[in-house]
């Protein structure tokens, strides 16, 4: 029998995952940093994230959404794993957490 995992209780370990990968200029990891805008997953375990960049010209830009998508699928759990990037609405620093403002002493 296949374990059943509720959408909400994966929706959590994908964002433990996504906390474990950083911006490699900035020693944040990409949650905090407010780069990922939504985490969508059906009822299929299926996952698309929608996430941006600091600028479009970002020097990871080709494989951020790669390590992204990588980690992500390597949950048990997760059948599929997509990234789409958006600059709409552009990144700005009013999307850092808290934490990630006290971490670049900007609080």
């Amino acid at each position: 029998m296949s374990e059943n995992i509720d959408t909400a209780e994966l929706g959590e370990k994908i964002v433990n995952v996504l906390k474990t990968i950083y911006d490699p200029e900035i020693p944040v990891d990409i949650y905090e940093l407010g780069l990922i805008y939504d985490v969508f997953v059906n009822e299929d375990n299926d996952v698309k994230i929608l996430m941006t960049l600091t600028t479009p010209n970002c020097p990871v830009a080709e494989t951020l959404p790669l390590e992204v998508e990588e980690k992500v699928k390597s949950l048990d759990e997760v059948k599929g794993a997509e990234v789409e990037i958006t600059f709409d609405p552009p990144w700005t620093q009013e999307l850092m957490s808290e934490e990630a403002k006290l971490e670049l002493g900007m609080l």
